[in-house]
C-alpha cells in the first residue's frame, strides 16, 4: 500500500489541454475490488453523460481493479459488461493486474507475492468447492486458482493497454519516466513508477492522467493529474471527465468506507 498526502501545495493544472472536439473522456481511477463503488460511479456517469450533448465516449479505466477490497471478480465482471453500454470501453494494466496474471501461472513463487500485496481478496473473490482458502497451501492456491478463474476474466485483463493517447491527454496506471519519450517507455515505470515521476515538474508535452498512488484528493500538477482517492478504504472512487479544454470530477460518497 502507498497511502500519502500531498507533501507538497497542489498546483492546479492549466486548462491548455484538451481533447478533440465531440469527444468525452470518462476516466476511473484505482477500483481495488470495490464494486459497490464501481458501481455507483458507472451510474453518476451514466446520468452525466446521457445529460449532455452528445458526444463520442471514451471510458477508461486506469487498471488496479482488483486487489484489497472484496469483490475483484465482480469488479472485473462489470467492467466486461461495460462494452454492452459504452462500446469504446478499455483498460489500462495496473500493478495489481500484472501479479494477477503472474499469479495465474501456477507458480508459487509468484502467487505469494500477488497474496502479500493484497491479492488474499481477490482469491478470496473467486474461490469455490469443498477446499478451505484457509487451510489450503499455497501450492494447492496456485493449482487451484487457474481453473476457478473464468477464461473471459484472463482474456479481459490479457487485452489490456499501458498507455492510452487521446488529444494532450496521456493516461497510464501509475505514470511515465520523464524525459523518455512515450513509445520507449518500460513497462515496469507504466505500471509501477512512483517519485521519479510524481516530484519532476518538467513540461511531458501532454498531460499527464495516472492512478496508482493514493491521495486524500485529486493530485493535479502542471504536468500530470493524479486521480487514485484510495477507493477501497476511503469509500471515494473518483473519475476524471474531459470533454474539449474543460474537465471535471465525479466521485463517490465518501460515507461509504470499508469496514
Amino acid at each position: 500500500m502507498f497511502w500519502k498526502r500531498n507533501s507538497k501545495p497542489v498546483f492546479v493544472a492549466g486548462n491548455s489541454f484538451a481533447v478533440p472536439q465531440g469527444r468525452r473522456v470518462y476516466a476511473i481511477g484505482d477500483i481495488h475490488g470495490r464494486d459497490d463503488l464501481f458501481a455507483e460511479l458507472i451510474e453518476m456517469i451514466r446520468s452525466d453523460n446521457a445529460a449532455r450533448e452528445p458526444a463520442q465516449v471514451t471510458l477508461i479505466l486506469l487498471g488496479d481493479l482488483v486487489d484489497r477490497g472484496p469483490k475483484s471478480a465482480e469488479v472485473i465482471e462489470r467492467a466486461i459488461r461495460l462494452r454492452e453500454e459504452f462500446a469504446d470501453t478499455r483498460l489500462l494494466i495496473g500493478n495489481h493486474e500484472e501479479c494477477f496474471l503472474a499469479a495465474l501461472t501456477g507458480d508459487v513463487r509468484r502467487l505469494r507475492y500477488f497474496m502479500r500485496i493484497g491479492g488474499e481478496a481477490t482469491v478470496r473473490s473467486y474461490w469455490v468447492g469443498e477446499t478451505s482458502l484457509e487451510t489450503a497451501t499455497f501450492e494447492e492456491v496456485a493449482e487451484q486458482l487457474s481453473v476457478m478463474v473464468p477464461e473471459t476474466h484472463v482474456e479481459f485483463l490479457g487485452q489490456g493497454e499501458d498507455a492510452i493517447e487521446i488529444g494532450d491527454y496521456v493516461f497510464v496506471h501509475a505514470g511515465i519516466r520523464p524525459g523518455v519519450a512515450l513509445e520507449k517507455q518500460a513497462l515496469a515505470d507504466l505500471r509501477w513508477i512512483r517519485d521519479d515521476f510524481l516530484y519532476d515538474e518538467r513540461d511531458h508535452g501532454v498531460m499527464i492522467v495516472h492512478g496508482h498512488t493514493i491521495r486524500d484528493d485529486v493530485d493535479e500538477w502542471p504536468n500530470r493529474i493524479g486521480i487514485d482517492t484510495g477507493a477501497y478504504k476511503s469509500g471515494i472512487l473518483t473519475a476524471i471527465v474531459i470533454e474539449g479544454d474543460e474537465r471535471r470530477y465525479l466521485k463517490t460518497n465518501p460515507a461509504k468506507r470499508a469496514d
